[in-house]
């Protein structure tokens, strides 16, 4: 049979064989458990939501994972609903790519402010993933999420779908003045 055969062969090879003599082991020094290091920007602003407490409100801004979402309490559930499926026609796009932080404020705040002039409902802001911005993340990203959020006349914004340019792009629907 093979396995007598298979036996026969690994008995031949291990002739001469000889058990290594045990010898003490290394011992191993347990190191010290990791501790989470805070940068000064993360405990002031651990430290700002601890005293302003947390908004949890239906205007709050909400982001998961690279999404960002963003409703007024005046603005209907089911609006906002169709802004996040994208079932707005978009009426105008305004493109913040390689521009510097005040630069992007002040086109942003020109763009909204002609295009809630003109009757707009909801338009595209592209601000880009951050991508090349290195440790930081995103820059502009987080900037024109907080400004939109801080101006009366944006009733809601939220990461466009990806035909439209994913997380680096947003819908922005407009409160229209009549």
């Amino acid at each position: 049979m093979a396995v007598d055969n298979d036996k026969e062969e690994f008995a031949r090879a291990m002739r001469g064989v000889r058990r290594l003599e045990y010898e003490e082991r290394a011992t191993h020094r347990r190191s010290r458990p990791a501790t989470a290091a805070m940068t000064r920007s993360a405990r002031q602003e651990v430290l700002r939501e601890s005293l302003m407490g947390s908004d949890d409100g239906p205007d709050a801004l909400e982001q998961l994972g690279e999404e960002v979402s963003y409703r007024r309490p005046s603005l209907p559930e089911r609006t906002f609903r169709r802004l996040r499926r994208g079932r707005y026609r978009i009426e105008g796009e305004t493109d913040l790519h390689g521009l510097t932080v005040e630069q992007a404020r002040m086109q942003l705040r020109y763009f909204v402010a002609e295009a809630v002039a003109k009757g707009l409902g909801c338009v595209r802001v592209i601000h880009g993933k951050g991508l090349r911005s290195g440790p930081r993340g995103p820059v502009l990203k987080t900037c024109v999420q907080r400004w939109l959020a801080q101006w009366d006349d944006v009733l809601a914004f939220v990461s466009a779908r990806a035909r439209d340019g994913g997380s680096g792009a947003v819908y922005v629907l407009l409160r229209r003045r009549r």
